[in-house]
């Protein structure tokens, strides 16, 4: 997730994506780090078959620096677009 200046960027594990990218569209929980930076818009995510693989990415993901997760997302999404519309038909 990532703030419409494209300047903060978060990354976190679910197992409902659709519903949890609607909460931080919500700001469903006022005080967390994606309402605080209002990090609404989805630019990159991965699926996996086990929670644990999930757990694992996540935190490499989390260590990585500002430049290679911006690296990661032009790969995958250089137009930086909202993906909610492509996870929508799941």
């Amino acid at each position: 997730m990532t703030n419409k200046n494209y300047t903060v960027y978060y990354v976190g594990v679910t197992s409902d994506l659709l519903s949890r990218v609607m909460q931080h569209k919500e700001k469903k929980f006022p005080q967390s780090f994606t309402a605080r930076y209002n990090a609404d818009v989805l630019v990159y995510y991965e699926v996996f078959s086990t929670i644990e693989e999930a757990i694992s990415r996540e935190k490499q993901l989390k260590r990585y620096s500002r430049m290679k997760k911006r690296t990661l997302i032009d790969k995958a999404n250089p137009t930086w677009n909202d993906l909610l519309e492509e996870i929508k038909g799941w």
